[in-house]
């Protein structure tokens, strides 16, 4: 069942997700090589603690972690640790929930360490690009598979693909709700938005094959190929106009 939210938890909504996107706009600054993955972990967890907060990921289903961190290959779910240290030329997506008064934000976004190639920069803006190529559909009315159309017609215009064994969903309440929101799919299916429902909208685009393999950590999403990859997300909410983007300052 998709759930509905009110002007009243949409604002709840809008406080977590201020975190959320401070937390990620500030990681721009902060990601260097050098740098473990751990210690991003350990920024992501004391800054929402100390905006009075909780840490939506740790716990969740045994998760150990505050941040997802993903590194290179790793789609999605990268678990944290002092020995991962990020080197020049790698990629990292760093993934954020804070849960606030019952509700919950979630965003990510794929940062560059140091210089990297001129593919890797290519993903990181295309994976952006596909979210707002989503985002121009979230609106009432519009049919929920527009929204992923839109994104996968853009990653494989630019000779990208798309992510399948994972995909975006509701939020609100619960960090998974009803619906799922693939990045594929053809167009004109799927409910229809309306004003109140709030989902997070997450491109995960690779630079290889679309095909995943999931480590024996059972956490970590890995492109079976080897490929890079990427990933953006959001949390928005449809209103009766332009969507709002509830994780962008």
């Amino acid at each position: 069942m998709i759930i509905i939210k009110s002007r009243d938890e949409i604002q709840i909504m809008r406080e977590a997700g201020k975190v959320t996107a401070g937390i990620l706009a500030a990681l721009k600054d902060i990601v260097r090589p050098g740098l473990s993955t751990w210690e991003i972990d350990r920024y992501v967890e004391e800054t929402i603690l100390a905006n009075g907060m909780t840490p939506t990921f740790k716990g969740y289903n045994g998760y150990p972690a505050s941040a997802c961190v993903s590194v290179n290959e790793e789609i999605i779910h990268g678990i944290p640790s002092k020995s991962k240290i990020l080197r020049e030329g790698d990629l990292v997506s760093v993934d954020v929930g804070c849960t606030w008064k019952g509700y919950v934000s979630d965003a990510a976004r794929t940062y560059p360490v140091g210089a990297v190639s001129a593919e890797a920069e290519r993903l990181v803006r295309v994976t952006e690009a596909c979210f707002f190529e989503g985002l121009k559909h979230c609106r009432e009315g519009v049919r929920l598979s527009d929204v992923s159309h839109a994104i996968q017609a853009k990653a494989e215009s630019e000779g990208f693909s798309v992510v399948r064994d994972f995909v975006g969903h509701g939020v609100g309440r619960e960090m998974h709700e009803e619906p799922q929101i693939p990045n594929f799919g053809k167009p004109g299916r799927g409910p229809r938005l309306v004003q109140g429902m709030t989902l997070a909208i997450e491109p995960m685009i690779s630079a290889g094959g679309y095909e995943t393999v999931v480590l024996q950590d059972n956490w970590t999403a890995v492109t079976a190929d080897g490929s890079l990859s990427a990933h953006y997300e959001n949390s928005v909410a449809i209103t009766d106009g332009e969507p709002e983007l509830l994780t962008l300052l």
